[in-house]
């Protein structure tokens, strides 16, 4: 079996062989002559697949290492016998740090509790319900928006966009980039949207670039509509908006579910689309181990209590660090995504000096105890 891999996919060189032969490639040199005799491809987001590229190929399977299949021509490839996969959930945990990061910076920044704030979480799918459980363990109030499952569930967990709009002091969004349908998601924080919010909230998107109208963001946070806005994705990637840039409180060039240990399991979740849709019944196959962090002891001594929740976040991960550099260099967004260093989520950490009442909330994130 042949195959086609993004040369930028982490612990994938190597393991990959074990399937057949591969060829390794950087996600924007991915074109129909690259891969017309290949079997399977195992992609990023870089490249859109669809009839342009797929056809007169002998693609039979696209494997992707992400959670979104916007960049793949599904209909196209239903109706061509070009099966896909995606990784639901790898990267979960990852946008939940870059989040839970996020809230604490503008919980510092612009001085107020946490704990006393409502967030309104939009799509409450894998990555949603991580979020959920973390601003809980926050002490914060949350609105779940999901339409399509309040549709299929019932009422009881949800709350309707108009009381969301009305009491929420922060709005996160969390779905898939659909542009029809009933439920689609492009522009849904559009000028309408953002002109009927009552609590003048931050505004977080961490999923996709198209679900926030980029220029109405503008013009709301101008106009004093929003607090401000935390943007991990952006319309027109790699060249965004760099006006949009400036004024943006954290910006970071979509790397939100960058975190090693998600890059691991979208790379694990691949191989293992791959063994089953090809029958070939690997047993037992072996994968890279992640690298340990630099610094996996957290050590609070010296912290002041109500400081040592934000300065262990931020010790495996500070969203401030990746804001300074794009703002300053926004024409190497591609390059920062590719070149991306060593993160790890809080599991990899332990912690010392740890103040009784924090504690339990950093246990409760994923931390260990020492």
């Amino acid at each position: 079996m042949k195959i086609l891999a993004d040369a930028h996919i982490p612990y994938l060189r190597g393991i990959a062989e074990q399937y057949g032969e591969v060829e390794y490639l950087p996600g924007n040199q991915f074109t129909r002559d690259a891969i017309k005799d290949k079997d399977a491809l195992i992609v990023r987001t870089v490249t859109h697949f669809g009839e342009e590229i797929l056809s007169g190929t002998s693609v039979k399977l696209i494997c992707s290492a992400t959670i979104g299949f916007d960049h793949i021509d599904t209909e196209w490839c239903d109706t061509h016998g070009v099966a896909w996969r995606t990784a639901p959930g790898c990267n979960a945990s990852s946008v939940e740090q870059y989040v839970t990061a996020s809230l604490l910076h503008l919980a510092e920044k612009y001085q107020f509790n946490l704990e006393e704030k409502t967030i309104g979480i939009v799509g409450a799918g894998n990555v949603g319900n991580k979020v959920d459980e973390a601003c809980k363990k926050l002490g914060m109030r949350v609105l779940l928006n999901d339409p399509p499952r309040e549709e299929r569930e019932g009422s009881a967990l949800f709350t309707d966009i108009e009381t969301l709009q009305r009491e929420a002091d922060i709005i996160t969004f969390h779905t898939p980039l659909t542009k029809t349908g009933k439920y689609k998601t492009h522009h849904l924080a559009d000028k309408q949207f953002l002109t009927s919010v009552e609590k003048k909230p931050f505004i977080i998107n961490a999923a996709r670039g198209g679900i926030t109208d980029n220029q109405a963001l503008k013009k709301a946070i101008q106009h004093g509509q929003i607090s401000g806005v935390v943007l991990d994705c952006w319309e027109n990637e790699p060249a965004i908006d760099h006006e949009l840039l400036r004024l943006a409180d954290i910006a970071t060039p979509h790397i939100a579910g960058y975190s090693a240990d998600g890059k691991w399991t979208a790379t694990k979740m691949s191989l293992e689309n791959l063994n089953k849709f090809f029958n070939i019944n690997m047993q037992n196959p072996q994968y890279q181990e992640i690298p340990v962090p630099e610094q996996s002891l957290v050590d609070l001594q010296g912290i002041a209590p109500g400081e040592q929740l934000q300065h262990a976040v931020w010790h495996t991960y500070n969203p401030l660090t990746e804001t300074t550099v794009l703002k300053s260099e926004p024409g190497k967004f591609y390059w920062f995504r590719s070149n991306y260093p060593l993160r790890r989520e809080y599991p990899a950490y332990s912690l010392l000096h740890t103040d009784t009442r924090v504690l339990p909330i950093l246990l409760s994130l994923g931390f260990h105890g020492k």
